[in-house]
C-alpha cells in the first residue's frame, strides 16, 4: 500500500511544500533502477516551437551526477540545478544496496501564460528524490519561494492538480504538484515529476512544461 503525505508552510509566495510516496516490493520493474533530471519544456506558441531537453540528467548505471547552467527560452527559464544518482552497498556477504536518485534546483520562472492574461509562475527551490531499497522504494519532493500558484490548499493532496487562470477566470493550464506514477500492478517502482504544467486550448499554447523528474525502482 502506498502512503502519501504533505503540508504546506507559510504563505503562497514563500512557501514550503512537501510531498512523499511510498511503493511496496517485490520483482521486475516498469521503471528504471534510479534517473533523475531538473527538467524540461516543449510547447509550441504563436507558431514557435519551445524546446528544452531533459536538463542534468542522470542514471544510477549511467552518468551518476550531472549538473545545467540556466537556460532562457520564449516564455520559460529554469535556473541552474543539479542531479545524483547514487548507489551504497549496505550489505556487502549479501549484495543488498540501495539507491538514491535526486535533482536540486532554483529559480524557475513560466512567463508564457502572462500575454492570455495568467500569472508569472515562480519557485524559488526545489528538490525531488526517490529513494530505492530492497523493501521497496519511496520518492519525495519539496519547494519554496511559489509564486503565481493562488489558492494552493493548506494540504497538497497526492497528484494534486491546481488550475492556473486568466484574471477573468478562464483555466489556461494545469499545474499537478507531485505527480505520481506507480505501475500497475504494483511492481514496488515509482515515478514522480515535482510540478508538470500542461496548458489549456483556451491559453492558446500547446505542450507541457516539468520542473524536477525522478523514478526508481527496488534493488535486487
Amino acid at each position: 500500500m502506498k502512503q502519501i503525505g504533505a503540508r504546506r508552510v507559510g504563505a503562497v509566495t514563500a512557501a514550503l511544500v512537501l510531498g512523499l510516496v511510498t511503493a511496496a516490493p517485490p520483482a521486475s520493474a516498469a521503471n528504471p533502477a534510479g534517473v533523475a533530471s531538473v527538467g524540461s519544456a516543449e510547447f509550441t506558441k504563436a507558431g514557435t516551437r519551445v524546446t528544452v531537453a531533459p536538463l542534468a540528467p542522470c542514471a544510477v548505471d549511467g552518468t551518476t551526477s550531472n549538473s545545467s547552467e540556466a537556460v532562457s527560452r520564449a516564455g520559460v527559464r529554469f535556473g541552474a540545478g543539479t542531479s545524483s544518482c547514487t548507489t551504497a552497498v549496505v550489505d556487502p556477504d549479501n549484495g543488498t544496496t540501495t539507491t538514491t536518485s535526486e535533482a536540486v534546483g532554483s529559480d524557475f520562472e513560466l512567463s508564457a501564460l502572462v500575454s492570455a492574461g495568467g500569472p508569472r509562475l515562480r519557485v524559488a527551490r526545489w528538490k525531488i528524490t526517490c529513494l530505492g531499497g530492497e523493501s521497496g522504494t519511496n520518492a519525495g519532493w519539496a519547494a519554496d519561494g511559489l509564486q503565481g500558484f493562488t489558492g494552493l490548499p493548506e494540504q497538497i493532496a497526492p497528484n494534486h492538480v491546481h488550475e492556473v487562470k486568466a484574471g477573468d477566470g478562464t483555466v489556461l493550464a494545469t499545474a499537478t504538484f507531485g505527480e505520481t506514477t506507480v505501475p500497475s500492478p504494483n511492481d514496488g517502482s515509482i515515478a514522480m515529476a515535482m510540478l508538470h504544467l500542461r496548458f489549456t486550448e483556451a491559453s492558446a499554447i500547446t505542450g507541457d512544461v516539468v520542473l524536477g523528474a525522478t523514478a526508481c525502482a527496488p534493488t535486487p
